[in-house]
C-alpha cells in the first residue's frame, strides 16, 4: 500500500469519527435548538455523503473536480444549516455549529489531492460559511468563530504541505531502490566479466607479448579491447545509495543451504592448500556461491601477480557465532600501497567487484593485511543468516 492509499484510508476514517462525534454533540444539544427536527435531517444527509464519499474517493485514486468540489459544497451547506436549526442566542454565544469538526473532512480531502494551495482555499470556503452563519443572525462572530477559522487555515497548510512531502519521499525512495538495483546488476555483470572475458583478454595481451611477430599484434589488439571492456563496465558509475547500518548483514532468501567445505575444497591444487573444519559450514546457495566466487578471484590475483610458484593457502573457519570467515594468504611479494587504489580507478575491479563486490552485497566485510615482500592476506567474513 502505497502513502497515497494510506492517507486516503485515513481521511475515510477521520470521515466517520468526525460523524459520530457530531451525532454525539446533536443529541447533547437537542433541548437548545430552535428546530431540533431539522439538526436529523442534517446528520442524515452528512451520514449519506460520508459513505458516498467514502466509495468515491476510493483510497488513493486521482480525483475529479466535481467530486472535490461537491464535497466541499456539501460541507459549505453543512455549516450554513446551523442558521435554520440553531437559535439566535446559541449563534450569538458562538456554540458548535451542526457538523463540527465533520467538515474538515472535505478540506483534508483538497489537501490531499492538491497540496497547500487547495488546502487554503478550501479552509477558505468553509470559513466563510461560518461568518455567514453570522451575518443571517446578524450578530458579529466572536473569538471562538475566528478561533475555527484560523485552525482550518492552519490545516489546510500543514496537511498539504506533509502530504506534498509524504508523496515526493515515496517517490525518490522508489527511484532510489530502482538505482540500487541496477547499480547492483551492475557491479554483478562487472564481476562475471572480470572473471571471465576480461582475465582471458589479459592473458592473450600478456602471452602474445611474449611471443612476438603476429602474435604481438594479437596480444596488442586483445589489449585494446580490454581496456575499451573495462572503461565500458567502470565509466559515468551510477551512485549507490548508502544501505543503513541496522539491515540484516545477509538475506537468506536461498530455499536451501550448501556446505561451503565442498566449495572451497574444489579450489585446491599442488599451489594451493585448503583447510576446512571438520564438520559442515552450511550458508545460503546463493552465499555459498558468491563466497567461493570470491575465493576463486583471490587464488586467481595470486597466479597474475604472485607468479605461477606462488603457493596459497586457504582457510575455513566457523566461529559457531554465526560468522563464517574465509582466509586466503600466498607467499608472494605483496601489495604497494595505493596499488589497489590506483587499479580500481584504472577500471581493474578484480578487488574491487569480485572480490569486494561479492562480500559486501552479502553484507560482509573485507580485510586486507599486506606487507610488499612478505605476502598478502584477505580475510572474507559474512554472517549466516538466523
Amino acid at each position: 500500500m502505497g502513502v497515497g492509499s494510506a492517507i486516503w484510508r485515513s481521511v475515510a476514517v477521520y470521515r466517520f469519527l468526525a460523524l459520530l462525534y457530531a451525532a454525539v454533540v446533536i443529541a447533547w444539544n437537542q433541548d437548545k435548538y430552535e428546530r431540533p427536527y431539522a439538526s436529523w435531517i442534517v446528520l442524515a444527509g452528512m451520514v449519506v455523503w460520508t459513505f458516498y464519499a467514502t466509495l468515491a474517493y476510493g483510497g488513493g485514486r486521482r480525483q475529479r473536480w466535481t467530486l472535490l468540489a461537491t464535497d466541499l459544497g456539501v460541507a459549505f451547506a453543512a455549516v450554513l444549516a446551523t442558521a435554520w436549526v440553531e437559535t439566535p442566542f446559541g449563534i450569538a454565544q458562538g456554540r458548535p455549529t451542526i457538523p463540527v469538526a465533520w467538515v474538515v473532512a472535505a478540506l483534508l480531502a483538497w489537501a490531499v489531492s492538491g497540496g497547500r494551495g487547495l488546502g487554503v482555499v478550501a479552509a477558505a470556503v468553509i470559513g466563510s460559511a461560518d461568518l455567514i452563519v453570522h451575518a443571517l443572525n446578524d450578530s458579529p462572530p466572536g473569538p471562538a468563530t475566528f478561533s475555527n477559522i484560523v485552525l482550518l487555515f492552519l490545516t489546510g497548510l500543514v496537511v498539504g504541505h506533509v502530504v506534498r512531502m509524504a508523496v515526493d519521499a515515496e517517490a525518490r525512495l522508489a527511484r532510489a531502490v530502482e538505482m540500487e538495483a541496477s547499480t547492483r546488476e551492475r557491479e554483478r555483470l562487472a564481476r562475471d566479466i572480470h572473471d571471465s572475458v576480461l582475465q582471458v583478454l589479459a592473458m592473450v595481451q600478456r602471452r602474445g607479448a611474449e611471443a612476438g611477430g603476429e602474435a604481438a599484434e594479437l596480444g596488442r589488439l586483445a589489449g585494446e579491447q580490454e581496456a575499451a571492456l573495462r572503461s565500458l563496465i567502470t565509466n559515468a558509475p551510477v551512485p549507490r545509495p548508502r544501505v543503513t547500518a541496522d539491515l540484516p548483514a545477509v538475506t537468506a532468501s536461498a530455499s536451501g543451504a550448501s556446505d561451503v567445505r565442498t566449495r572451497l575444497t574444489a579450489l585446491a591444487s599442488s599451489r594451493v592448500s585448503v583447510a576446512t573444519p571438520a564438520t559442515p559450514v552450511l550458508l545460503p546457495e546463493h552465499v555459498a556461491d558468491e563466497l567461493a566466487a570470491a575465493v576463486e578471484a583471490a587464488l586467481s590475483n595470486v597466479r597474475a601477480h604472485a607468479g605461477d610458484d606462488a603457493r596459497a593457502w586457504v582457510l575455513l573457519e566457523d566461529d559457531g557465532t554465526g560468522e563464517v570467515i574465509v582466509s586466503v594468504r600466498d607467499d608472494g611479494p605483496g601489495i604497494p600501497p595505493g596499488r589497489l587504489e590506483r587499479a580500481e580507478a584504472d577500471g581493474r575491479l578484480g578487488v574491487a567487484q569480485s572480490i569486494k563486490g561479492r562480500i559486501h552485497d552479502l553484507g560482509g566485510t573485507v580485510t586486507i593485511h599486506s606487507t610488499p615482500g612478505e605476502g598478502t592476506e584477505l580475510e572474507l567474513t559474512v554472517t549466516r543468516p538466523l
